[in-house]
């Protein structure tokens, strides 16, 4: 026989077996399945066909000579071929698929050598996750002192006759991956000047998946010390900032760059510990090394490099919450803030702080309405200061705290009273710039919506350093553009 008759009989042959092959394999496992048959299970058997196949195709085509190729010799001996295979079952004979079992889905492709790349999804469900919003406030009024700047004590307060800009602010947040979330909130202002100011407020990741309720942040950010100071202008209940805020923090707030770890407490209430440690100088740590050439406490502050751990500024607290009915609900809280100062080698600045808040909302409140809550904080700040050319070591000690209460009385109309009391130093000699002041401020917001406010409020200003009560009007607009991160209860 030749050997173009033993190709033409086993292509014949290997055709008839593919077929055979094509039409028993499905139908024999159809026919075993049950419903309980996956469709993984079924993608893996195709794929072994189609394997089985390939390979009868490749030796069919090793049997047949290549062009310009000559044709083999003939062998010596006739060749049997094998038995030829069965007939395929007919159609009507197979086993149908069970009516609820799902279709087969076509076989996906073969997977190619290299791994496609891995993708994070984020815990949001989306693979670049971002929140972008810009937030601006400007208020408008007038003031009977002459120097509104320094009757106001925030950066971000009124600072003139007419109108401010007192903060837009952009914010950056979401998750970066499974483990962190990240924020950066970047500031502008227009200063009574005229000059545009930029400013990186904050920029920290948060963990996320840390064991024993543990979280860490690390990166710029606002200390935590009691409940006002870790809150940003457009979430404050009035135009300006307390007294005390300003007097102890600066103006901008006690923030820094450093690293805070907090513990929630596996208790039945809401129960959290903060461990904070920043670094202790520049403009928003004023209390302590602050910016060298300023004065503090009636001395000038100097150089004072890090030498150590007792050089930078620790910041401990403690929060709890506790539901006093299903419509009353109080937070209590205690801070300290330790660390050097400016004034000398051996210099210390140590502030002590209570805050708390009791809010009340009945069960069948209509978007947070009505409502009535009060909130208060107090601290005292004690300093030792370095010694001079013409004064000697000291001692300063100096307190302030300030009580409001709002009553959201009807849906997005409240109505608000806060009383700020600072208190003069006690120590000797006297600095002249920390004085006994007060302030009476009432105000009243209304919210168009969630994404705007206007907020309506007088002050009275009366105490040591001024040199006469003072009287002002302001009035305040927010808006905000796209998703803001959500607020702290």
């Amino acid at each position: 026989m030749s050997t173009d008759s033993r190709a033409a009989r086993a292509r014949s042959w290997m055709t008839g077996a593919c077929m055979a092959l094509c039409l028993l394999v499905p139908a024999t496992t159809r026919a075993q399945e049950t419903p309980d048959t996956s469709v993984a299970g079924l993608r893996q058997e195709i794929e072994e066909l189609k394997q089985t196949i390939s390979a009868l195709e490749r030796r069919l085509a090793d049997l047949e000579p290549t062009e310009g190729q000559a044709p083999a010799p003939p062998a010596t001996a006739e060749v049997t071929p094998p038995p030829e295979a069965p007939p395929a079952e007919p159609a009507a004979a197979q086993a149908p698929p069970p009516a609820d079992s799902p279709p087969v889905p076509p076989a996906e492709p073969a997977p190619t050598e290299e791994p496609p790349p891995l993708t994070i999804v984020s815990a949001a469900g989306g693979k670049n996750f971002l929140n972008l919003s810009l937030d601006g406030l400007v208020a408008a009024g007038t003031s009977t002192a002459g120097d509104v700047g320094a009757l106001e004590v925030g950066g971000h307060d009124p600072a003139q006759r007419g109108f401010t800009v007192q903060n837009v602010e952009t914010v950056f947040e979401g998750a970066v991956d499974p483990y962190f979330r990240g924020q950066a909130n970047l500031i502008f202002q227009i200063t009574p000047e005229g000059e545009t100011q930029v400013e990186l407020e904050e920029a920290y990741v948060t963990t996320t998946s840390l064991p024993y309720r543990l979280q860490a942040k690390a990166g710029q950010f606002f200390t935590e010390f009691g409940r006002l100071n870790p809150t940003h202008p457009h979430a404050w209940d009035f135009v300006d900032q307390p007294l005390v805020n300003g007097r102890f923090f600066g103006p901008d707030g006690l923030r820094s760059t450093g690293l805070r770890l907090s513990w929630l407490l596996p208790s039945e209430f809401y129960s959290e510990a903060f461990l904070t440690v920043q670094n202790s100088q520049g403009e928003t740590v004023t209390s302590f090394r602050g910016t060298p050439g300023e004065t503090l406490f009636g001395r000038e502050t100097g150089e004072r490099p890090v030498a150590s751990f007792s050089d930078l500024l620790v910041v401990p607290r403690y929060s709890a919450s506790f539901d006093l009915s299903d419509t009353q609900t109080i937070l209590l809280g205690a801070s300290a803030a330790l660390g050097p100062n400016g004034t000398g080698s051996s210099a210390r600045t140590r502030i002590y702080g209570l805050d708390g808040f009791w809010k009340w909302k009945p069960v069948n409140a209509f978007q947070g309405f009505p409502f009535v809550k009060v909130q208060a904080e107090v601290m005292r700040r004690g300093a030792t200061v370095g010694a001079t050319e013409d004064l000697p070591a000291a001692s300063f000690s100096d307190w302030g705290g300030y009580l409001q209460a709002n009553w959201g009385y009807r849906a997005r109309k409240v109505v608000a009273l806060r009383i700020d009391r600072v208190g003069g130093d006690s120590g000797e000699p006297r600095d002249p710039a920390l004085g006994a002041r007060w302030r009476l401020s009432p105000a009243f917001t209304w919210f168009p919506t969630e994404y705007s406010k206007l907020r309506l409020q007088y002050n009275f200003d009366r105490g040591d350093t001024l040199q006469q009560d003072e009287h002002s009007l302001w009035l305040q607009l927010e808006f905000l553009l796209g998703a803001h991160a959500a607020h702290k209860f």
